[in-house]
Protein backbone atom coordinates (compact mmCIF):
# COMPACT_ATOMS: atom_id res chain seq x y z
CA UNK A 1 0.00 0.00 0.00
CA UNK A 2 1.25 3.65 -1.20
CA UNK A 3 0.20 6.28 0.51
CA UNK A 4 -0.53 9.97 -1.15
CA UNK A 5 -0.57 12.88 0.63
CA UNK A 6 -2.25 16.08 -0.86
CA UNK A 7 -3.53 19.37 0.24
CA UNK A 8 -6.66 18.84 -1.31
CA UNK A 9 -7.97 15.71 -1.80
CA UNK A 10 -10.32 15.93 -5.11
CA UNK A 11 -12.63 13.34 -7.00
CA UNK A 12 -9.79 14.22 -9.91
CA UNK A 13 -7.05 13.43 -8.00
CA UNK A 14 -8.08 10.08 -6.89
CA UNK A 15 -9.82 9.03 -9.75
CA UNK A 16 -6.39 9.51 -11.54
CA UNK A 17 -4.50 8.01 -9.21
CA UNK A 18 -6.40 5.02 -8.90
CA UNK A 19 -6.11 4.49 -12.57
CA UNK A 20 -2.08 4.89 -12.61
CA UNK A 21 -1.54 2.42 -9.11
CA UNK A 22 -4.55 0.56 -8.25
CA UNK A 23 -6.06 -0.61 -12.36
CA UNK A 24 -2.51 -0.85 -13.78
CA UNK A 25 0.18 -1.20 -10.91
CA UNK A 26 -2.57 -3.27 -9.19
CA UNK A 27 -1.15 -1.56 -5.58
CA UNK A 28 -3.32 -0.84 -2.89
CA UNK A 29 -3.53 3.25 -2.59
CA UNK A 30 -4.42 5.45 0.44
CA UNK A 31 -5.08 9.29 0.57
CA UNK A 32 -4.42 11.73 3.12
CA UNK A 33 -4.87 15.82 3.24
CA UNK A 34 -2.96 15.09 7.28
CA UNK A 35 0.55 16.31 7.35
CA UNK A 36 1.59 14.48 10.64
CA UNK A 37 0.07 11.76 9.46
CA UNK A 38 1.82 11.56 6.42
CA UNK A 39 4.51 12.17 8.14
CA UNK A 40 4.28 9.01 10.52
CA UNK A 41 3.79 6.71 7.40
CA UNK A 42 6.27 4.16 7.37
CA UNK A 43 6.04 2.82 4.32
CA UNK A 44 6.15 3.77 0.66
CA UNK A 45 4.65 7.42 0.30
CA UNK A 46 4.60 9.93 -2.06
CA UNK A 47 3.86 13.57 -1.92
CA UNK A 48 1.58 15.49 -4.45
CA UNK A 49 1.49 18.98 -4.13
CA UNK A 50 3.82 22.17 -4.50
CA UNK A 51 6.75 21.44 -2.58
CA UNK A 52 8.02 18.20 -0.58
CA UNK A 53 7.21 17.30 3.12
CA UNK A 54 10.53 15.78 3.44
CA UNK A 55 12.21 12.60 1.88
CA UNK A 56 9.30 11.15 0.18
CA UNK A 57 8.71 10.59 -3.58
CA UNK A 58 7.50 13.71 -4.52
CA UNK A 59 5.46 14.96 -7.37
CA UNK A 60 4.87 18.47 -7.89
CA UNK A 61 1.25 19.03 -8.72
CA UNK A 62 -0.25 21.02 -11.99
CA UNK A 63 -3.86 23.21 -11.37
CA UNK A 64 -5.74 20.47 -13.21
CA UNK A 65 -6.96 17.89 -10.98
CA UNK A 66 -7.92 20.71 -8.25
CA UNK A 67 -10.33 22.13 -11.00
CA UNK A 68 -13.73 21.86 -11.80
CA UNK A 69 -15.14 22.20 -14.89
CA UNK A 70 -13.85 22.36 -18.49
CA UNK A 71 -11.33 25.12 -19.65
CA UNK A 72 -9.21 25.72 -22.98
CA UNK A 73 -5.63 23.73 -21.45
CA UNK A 74 -3.29 24.15 -23.24
CA UNK A 75 0.29 22.72 -22.96
CA UNK A 76 3.22 21.79 -25.14
CA UNK A 77 4.08 17.70 -25.48
CA UNK A 78 7.90 17.50 -24.68
CA UNK A 79 10.17 14.19 -24.70
CA UNK A 80 10.98 12.43 -21.77
CA UNK A 81 13.75 10.21 -22.27
CA UNK A 82 12.13 8.85 -25.33
CA UNK A 83 8.53 9.40 -24.40
CA UNK A 84 5.93 11.74 -24.93
CA UNK A 85 4.89 13.81 -22.02
CA UNK A 86 3.06 17.06 -20.57
CA UNK A 87 2.36 19.38 -18.51
CA UNK A 88 6.24 20.01 -17.25
CA UNK A 89 6.68 20.96 -13.71
CA UNK A 90 10.40 21.48 -13.53
CA UNK A 91 13.16 19.28 -12.33
CA UNK A 92 12.42 19.31 -8.27
CA UNK A 93 9.80 16.58 -8.96
CA UNK A 94 10.98 13.12 -8.72
CA UNK A 95 9.87 13.24 -12.17
CA UNK A 96 9.26 16.34 -14.48
CA UNK A 97 5.85 16.10 -15.57
CA UNK A 98 2.77 15.54 -14.08
CA UNK A 99 1.26 12.18 -15.65
CA UNK A 100 -1.67 12.22 -12.91
CA UNK A 101 -2.70 15.09 -14.56
CA UNK A 102 -1.93 14.16 -18.05
CA UNK A 103 -3.75 11.03 -17.46
CA UNK A 104 -6.81 12.38 -16.17
CA UNK A 105 -6.87 14.68 -19.37
CA UNK A 106 -6.52 11.70 -21.88
CA UNK A 107 -8.69 9.35 -20.01
CA UNK A 108 -11.41 11.75 -19.39
CA UNK A 109 -11.67 12.30 -23.02
CA UNK A 110 -11.39 16.14 -21.63
CA UNK A 111 -10.72 17.31 -25.02
CA UNK A 112 -13.51 15.74 -26.56
CA UNK A 113 -15.59 17.97 -24.23
CA UNK A 114 -14.43 21.19 -26.44
CA UNK A 115 -16.36 22.51 -29.09
CA UNK A 116 -15.49 21.08 -32.50
CA UNK A 117 -16.44 20.02 -36.16
CA UNK A 118 -17.49 16.44 -36.20
CA UNK A 119 -16.77 13.79 -39.45
CA UNK A 120 -19.64 13.03 -41.92
CA UNK A 121 -21.14 10.30 -38.91
CA UNK A 122 -21.08 13.22 -36.32
CA UNK A 123 -17.87 11.53 -34.74
CA UNK A 124 -15.41 13.22 -33.08
CA UNK A 125 -12.61 13.66 -35.29
CA UNK A 126 -9.45 11.82 -34.46
CA UNK A 127 -7.49 13.94 -36.28
CA UNK A 128 -8.40 16.71 -33.73
CA UNK A 129 -6.81 14.87 -30.77
CA UNK A 130 -3.57 15.40 -29.31
CA UNK A 131 -2.54 11.90 -29.79
CA UNK A 132 -2.98 11.94 -33.11
CA UNK A 133 -1.37 15.42 -33.42
CA UNK A 134 1.48 14.60 -31.43
CA UNK A 135 2.34 11.08 -33.15
CA UNK A 136 1.54 9.22 -29.85
CA UNK A 137 -2.08 7.33 -30.67
CA UNK A 138 -0.61 3.77 -31.59
CA UNK A 139 1.31 3.78 -28.31
CA UNK A 140 -0.94 3.29 -24.52
CA UNK A 141 0.71 6.23 -23.29
CA UNK A 142 -0.46 6.09 -19.88
CA UNK A 143 0.18 3.24 -18.47
CA UNK A 144 4.28 3.68 -19.98
CA UNK A 145 4.29 6.02 -17.78
CA UNK A 146 2.75 4.00 -15.35
CA UNK A 147 5.57 1.35 -15.37
CA UNK A 148 8.07 4.08 -16.04
CA UNK A 149 7.12 5.76 -12.41
CA UNK A 150 7.29 2.10 -11.17
CA UNK A 151 10.65 1.83 -12.33
CA UNK A 152 11.49 4.39 -10.01
CA UNK A 153 9.78 3.83 -6.88
CA UNK A 154 11.03 0.27 -6.80
CA UNK A 155 14.94 2.60 -6.71
CA UNK A 156 13.27 4.80 -3.79
CA UNK A 157 11.51 1.56 -1.61
CA UNK A 158 13.40 -1.28 -3.09
CA UNK A 159 12.18 -3.32 -0.12
CA UNK A 160 8.72 -3.09 -1.53
CA UNK A 161 6.94 -5.98 -2.75
CA UNK A 162 5.43 -4.15 -5.88
CA UNK A 163 2.99 -6.55 -7.64
CA UNK A 164 3.00 -7.61 -11.52
CA UNK A 165 0.01 -7.51 -13.75
CA UNK A 166 -0.44 -10.07 -16.40
CA UNK A 167 -1.38 -9.50 -20.40
CA UNK A 168 -4.70 -9.99 -21.45
CA UNK A 169 -6.16 -10.39 -24.96
CA UNK A 170 -9.91 -9.57 -25.35
CA UNK A 171 -11.18 -10.68 -28.81
CA UNK A 172 -14.75 -9.18 -29.63
CA UNK A 173 -17.03 -10.41 -32.52
CA UNK A 174 -19.34 -7.73 -33.89
CA UNK A 175 -22.39 -9.32 -35.39
CA UNK A 176 -23.78 -6.62 -37.38
CA UNK A 177 -24.36 -8.64 -40.48
CA UNK A 178 -25.83 -11.89 -39.08
CA UNK A 179 -25.95 -14.00 -42.54
CA UNK A 180 -25.18 -14.08 -45.81
CA UNK A 181 -28.04 -15.12 -47.82
CA UNK A 182 -30.37 -16.66 -45.08
CA UNK A 183 -32.98 -15.54 -43.28
CA UNK A 184 -33.00 -11.88 -45.17
CA UNK A 185 -36.57 -12.17 -47.11
CA UNK A 186 -37.54 -12.48 -50.98
CA UNK A 187 -37.18 -8.92 -51.72
CA UNK A 188 -33.15 -8.79 -50.15
CA UNK A 189 -32.41 -12.19 -52.15
CA UNK A 190 -33.97 -10.98 -55.26
CA UNK A 191 -31.75 -8.09 -55.07
CA UNK A 192 -29.03 -10.19 -54.30
CA UNK A 193 -29.46 -12.58 -57.12
CA UNK A 194 -29.91 -9.63 -59.64
CA UNK A 195 -26.47 -7.54 -58.38
CA UNK A 196 -24.63 -10.74 -58.81
CA UNK A 197 -25.55 -11.56 -62.14
CA UNK A 198 -24.93 -7.43 -63.76
CA UNK A 199 -21.70 -7.84 -61.78
CA UNK A 200 -20.78 -11.33 -63.13
CA UNK A 201 -20.53 -12.75 -60.39
CA UNK A 202 -21.47 -16.70 -61.28
CA UNK A 203 -19.87 -18.24 -58.01
CA UNK A 204 -22.23 -15.94 -55.70
CA UNK A 205 -25.32 -16.71 -57.68
CA UNK A 206 -24.64 -20.31 -57.05
CA UNK A 207 -23.66 -20.28 -53.64
CA UNK A 208 -26.61 -17.96 -52.64
CA UNK A 209 -28.70 -20.44 -54.25
CA UNK A 210 -27.28 -23.42 -52.58
CA UNK A 211 -27.55 -21.81 -49.00
CA UNK A 212 -31.00 -21.00 -49.77
CA UNK A 213 -32.48 -24.85 -50.37
CA UNK A 214 -30.42 -25.51 -47.53
CA UNK A 215 -27.54 -27.63 -49.56
CA UNK A 216 -24.97 -25.41 -48.18
CA UNK A 217 -23.98 -23.61 -44.82
CA UNK A 218 -24.24 -19.68 -44.84
CA UNK A 219 -21.04 -18.60 -44.84
CA UNK A 220 -21.54 -15.50 -42.45
CA UNK A 221 -22.42 -18.66 -39.85
CA UNK A 222 -19.29 -19.73 -38.63
CA UNK A 223 -20.09 -19.06 -34.90
CA UNK A 224 -19.29 -22.56 -33.74
CA UNK A 225 -15.70 -22.33 -35.41
CA UNK A 226 -15.14 -18.68 -33.79
CA UNK A 227 -15.45 -19.99 -30.46
CA UNK A 228 -14.08 -23.49 -30.62
CA UNK A 229 -10.98 -21.06 -31.90
CA UNK A 230 -11.36 -19.17 -28.92
CA UNK A 231 -11.54 -21.47 -26.75
CA UNK A 232 -8.21 -23.54 -27.85
CA UNK A 233 -6.58 -20.49 -28.02
CA UNK A 234 -8.04 -19.50 -24.34
CA UNK A 235 -8.88 -16.05 -24.69
CA UNK A 236 -11.97 -14.43 -23.37
CA UNK A 237 -14.15 -13.31 -26.17
CA UNK A 238 -17.17 -11.29 -26.65
CA UNK A 239 -20.15 -11.05 -29.41
CA UNK A 240 -22.20 -7.93 -29.81
CA UNK A 241 -25.46 -8.63 -31.27
CA UNK A 242 -27.32 -5.89 -33.52
CA UNK A 243 -31.00 -6.10 -33.03
CA UNK A 244 -32.46 -3.14 -34.50
CA UNK A 245 -34.82 -1.99 -37.73
CA UNK A 246 -33.31 -2.43 -40.76
CA UNK A 247 -31.76 1.02 -42.00
CA UNK A 248 -29.06 2.53 -43.89
CA UNK A 249 -26.88 1.90 -41.90
CA UNK A 250 -27.96 -0.78 -40.17
CA UNK A 251 -28.44 -3.80 -42.32
CA UNK A 252 -28.66 -7.09 -40.04
CA UNK A 253 -31.72 -9.51 -40.81
CA UNK A 254 -34.91 -8.66 -39.08
CA UNK A 255 -34.81 -8.43 -35.27
CA UNK A 256 -38.03 -10.69 -35.49
CA UNK A 257 -36.91 -13.54 -37.68
CA UNK A 258 -37.05 -16.65 -35.59
CA UNK A 259 -34.13 -18.06 -37.38
CA UNK A 260 -31.97 -14.86 -36.29
CA UNK A 261 -33.27 -15.40 -32.32
CA UNK A 262 -32.54 -19.52 -32.31
CA UNK A 263 -28.75 -18.16 -33.35
CA UNK A 264 -28.39 -15.29 -30.66
CA UNK A 265 -29.52 -17.89 -27.93
CA UNK A 266 -27.37 -20.46 -29.07
CA UNK A 267 -24.14 -18.13 -28.87
CA UNK A 268 -24.85 -16.48 -25.62
CA UNK A 269 -25.20 -19.95 -23.98
CA UNK A 270 -21.49 -20.40 -24.31
CA UNK A 271 -19.29 -17.52 -24.95
CA UNK A 272 -19.94 -13.70 -22.94
CA UNK A 273 -22.09 -11.31 -25.32
CA UNK A 274 -23.25 -7.87 -25.26
CA UNK A 275 -25.60 -5.61 -27.33
CA UNK A 276 -24.62 -3.74 -30.34
CA UNK A 277 -26.66 -0.51 -30.36
CA UNK A 278 -27.94 1.20 -33.75
CA UNK A 279 -26.78 3.58 -35.98
CA UNK A 280 -28.87 6.32 -34.50
CA UNK A 281 -29.09 5.63 -30.94
CA UNK A 282 -26.66 7.92 -30.14
CA UNK A 283 -28.90 10.30 -29.75
CA UNK A 284 -32.16 8.65 -29.62
CA UNK A 285 -32.49 7.24 -26.21
CA UNK A 286 -35.94 6.21 -26.77
CA UNK A 287 -35.02 4.01 -29.52
CA UNK A 288 -31.46 2.69 -27.21
CA UNK A 289 -33.98 2.07 -24.50
CA UNK A 290 -36.76 -0.01 -27.03
CA UNK A 291 -33.36 -2.01 -28.69
CA UNK A 292 -32.26 -3.43 -25.21
CA UNK A 293 -35.61 -4.48 -23.97
CA UNK A 294 -36.22 -6.27 -27.23
CA UNK A 295 -32.82 -7.75 -27.04
CA UNK A 296 -33.50 -8.85 -23.32
CA UNK A 297 -36.43 -10.19 -24.02
CA UNK A 298 -34.34 -13.12 -26.45
CA UNK A 299 -31.54 -13.85 -24.23
CA UNK A 300 -33.64 -13.69 -21.09
CA UNK A 301 -30.91 -12.13 -18.98
CA UNK A 302 -30.05 -8.61 -18.23
CA UNK A 303 -27.63 -6.75 -20.86
CA UNK A 304 -24.90 -5.60 -19.35
CA UNK A 305 -22.30 -4.89 -22.35
CA UNK A 306 -23.06 -2.51 -24.96
CA UNK A 307 -20.79 -1.08 -28.14
CA UNK A 308 -22.09 1.47 -30.63
CA UNK A 309 -22.64 0.88 -34.23
CA UNK A 310 -20.12 2.62 -36.31
CA UNK A 311 -18.37 3.52 -33.30
CA UNK A 312 -20.14 6.68 -32.72
CA UNK A 313 -19.73 7.87 -29.40
CA UNK A 314 -20.65 11.20 -27.98
CA UNK A 315 -19.05 12.28 -24.76
CA UNK A 316 -20.64 12.53 -21.98
CA UNK A 317 -24.05 12.46 -23.53
CA UNK A 318 -23.74 8.33 -25.04
CA UNK A 319 -22.23 7.10 -21.46
CA UNK A 320 -24.93 9.09 -19.50
CA UNK A 321 -27.54 7.21 -21.35
CA UNK A 322 -26.03 4.14 -21.01
CA UNK A 323 -25.53 4.23 -16.99
CA UNK A 324 -29.47 5.31 -17.03
CA UNK A 325 -29.91 2.20 -18.69
CA UNK A 326 -27.54 -0.43 -16.25
CA UNK A 327 -25.21 -0.72 -18.79
CA UNK A 328 -21.91 -1.87 -16.70
CA UNK A 329 -19.19 -2.17 -19.62
CA UNK A 330 -18.75 0.02 -22.51
CA UNK A 331 -16.91 -0.96 -25.80
CA UNK A 332 -16.67 1.31 -27.77
CA UNK A 333 -13.35 3.56 -26.93
CA UNK A 334 -11.49 3.69 -30.19
CA UNK A 335 -11.40 5.09 -33.51
CA UNK A 336 -13.06 3.91 -36.63
CA UNK A 337 -10.59 5.93 -38.75
CA UNK A 338 -7.42 5.05 -36.68
CA UNK A 339 -5.36 2.23 -35.12
CA UNK A 340 -4.20 3.31 -31.90
CA UNK A 341 -5.40 4.06 -27.92
CA UNK A 342 -8.14 6.72 -28.44
CA UNK A 343 -7.76 7.52 -24.36
CA UNK A 344 -3.96 6.47 -24.20
CA UNK A 345 -4.51 3.50 -22.60
CA UNK A 346 -4.89 -0.09 -22.75
CA UNK A 347 -6.19 -0.37 -19.81
CA UNK A 348 -9.91 -0.77 -18.23
CA UNK A 349 -11.21 2.35 -16.36
CA UNK A 350 -14.47 4.02 -15.39
CA UNK A 351 -15.97 6.37 -17.05
CA UNK A 352 -15.12 9.89 -15.19
CA UNK A 353 -18.53 12.58 -16.07
CA UNK A 354 -16.99 15.87 -16.34
CA UNK A 355 -20.42 17.08 -16.31
CA UNK A 356 -20.87 15.88 -12.42
CA UNK A 357 -17.11 15.93 -11.44
CA UNK A 358 -17.92 11.98 -10.48
CA UNK A 359 -16.49 8.63 -11.43
CA UNK A 360 -19.48 6.58 -12.79
CA UNK A 361 -19.93 3.14 -12.16
CA UNK A 362 -19.62 2.77 -15.96
CA UNK A 363 -16.60 0.81 -16.81
CA UNK A 364 -14.92 1.65 -20.38
CA UNK A 365 -13.27 -1.51 -22.49
CA UNK A 366 -10.77 0.38 -25.03
CA UNK A 367 -10.02 -1.34 -27.97
CA UNK A 368 -6.62 -0.68 -30.70
CA UNK A 369 -7.57 -1.89 -33.34
CA UNK A 370 -10.94 -3.18 -36.31
CA UNK A 371 -10.80 -5.18 -39.30
CA UNK A 372 -12.82 -3.04 -40.68
CA UNK A 373 -10.71 -0.13 -40.44
CA UNK A 374 -7.74 -2.23 -42.13
CA UNK A 375 -8.97 -4.13 -44.93
CA UNK A 376 -11.70 -1.37 -45.65
CA UNK A 377 -10.07 2.09 -44.88
CA UNK A 378 -6.46 1.36 -44.87
CA UNK A 379 -6.95 -1.08 -47.65
CA UNK A 380 -4.08 -3.35 -46.21
CA UNK A 381 -3.33 -6.86 -47.51
CA UNK A 382 -3.85 -9.57 -44.78
CA UNK A 383 -0.05 -10.34 -44.25
CA UNK A 384 0.16 -5.77 -43.93
CA UNK A 385 -2.55 -6.29 -41.50
CA UNK A 386 -1.39 -8.81 -39.45
CA UNK A 387 1.81 -6.67 -39.19
CA UNK A 388 0.01 -3.81 -37.56
CA UNK A 389 -1.81 -5.98 -35.58
CA UNK A 390 1.60 -7.25 -33.83
CA UNK A 391 3.45 -3.76 -33.57
CA UNK A 392 0.26 -2.92 -31.25
CA UNK A 393 0.41 -6.09 -29.25
CA UNK A 394 3.38 -6.17 -28.63
CA UNK A 395 3.44 -2.00 -27.20
CA UNK A 396 0.41 -3.70 -25.13
CA UNK A 397 3.04 -6.98 -23.93
CA UNK A 398 5.20 -4.60 -22.78
CA UNK A 399 3.50 -2.88 -20.40
CA UNK A 400 1.44 -6.13 -19.37
CA UNK A 401 -1.88 -4.43 -20.88
CA UNK A 402 -5.11 -5.75 -21.67
CA UNK A 403 -5.23 -6.11 -25.91
CA UNK A 404 -9.13 -5.57 -27.28
CA UNK A 405 -9.74 -6.31 -31.02
CA UNK A 406 -12.95 -6.28 -33.05
CA UNK A 407 -13.44 -8.69 -35.74
CA UNK A 408 -16.62 -9.33 -37.59
CA UNK A 409 -18.20 -12.53 -38.41
CA UNK A 410 -18.54 -11.63 -42.11
CA UNK A 411 -15.21 -10.60 -42.39
CA UNK A 412 -14.38 -14.14 -41.13
CA UNK A 413 -16.18 -16.13 -43.41
CA UNK A 414 -15.04 -17.50 -46.50
CA UNK A 415 -16.07 -16.10 -49.33
CA UNK A 416 -13.78 -15.03 -51.85
CA UNK A 417 -13.35 -11.28 -50.60
CA UNK A 418 -12.13 -11.97 -46.97
CA UNK A 419 -9.91 -14.60 -48.22
CA UNK A 420 -7.32 -14.95 -45.58
CA UNK A 421 -8.66 -12.82 -42.89
CA UNK A 422 -9.19 -15.96 -40.72
CA UNK A 423 -6.33 -16.72 -40.84
CA UNK A 424 -5.23 -12.66 -39.45
CA UNK A 425 -7.44 -13.52 -36.57
CA UNK A 426 -5.74 -16.74 -35.94
CA UNK A 427 -2.54 -15.70 -36.07
CA UNK A 428 -3.39 -12.75 -33.53
CA UNK A 429 -4.98 -15.19 -30.98
CA UNK A 430 -1.30 -17.07 -31.47
CA UNK A 431 0.35 -14.02 -29.56
CA UNK A 432 0.35 -14.16 -26.13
Amino acid sequence: MILVYSHKITPRLTYSFKQIFKRILQMEILFTNKIDEFIAHDGPKLSYTKNPLGNEFFVRNHLLLYEQGIRDVEFKVHDWNGIPSFFSVGEQSAIPYDIFAATFFLVSRYEEYYPQVHDEYDRYFAQNSTAVQNGFLEKPLIDIWAYRLLDLLKLKFPDYPFPKRQYQQISTINVNEAFAYQHKGFFRNTAGFVRDLTHLKFDEVVRRFLVLIRYKKDPFDNYDEIIQLTKRKKVKTIFFFLFSEYNTYDKNVSFSNYGYKMLVKSVVDFVPFGQLFSYFTMKDTPKLIKEKNRFENVVIRPVIKSRQHFNRLEIPRTYQTLIDNDIREEYTMGYHTQLGFRAGTCSPFYFYDLDYEIQTPLKVFPFCVTDELLKLHLKLSPQEALEKIKILQQEVQKVNGTFISIFHNAILSDMESNKDWADVYEEMLNSR
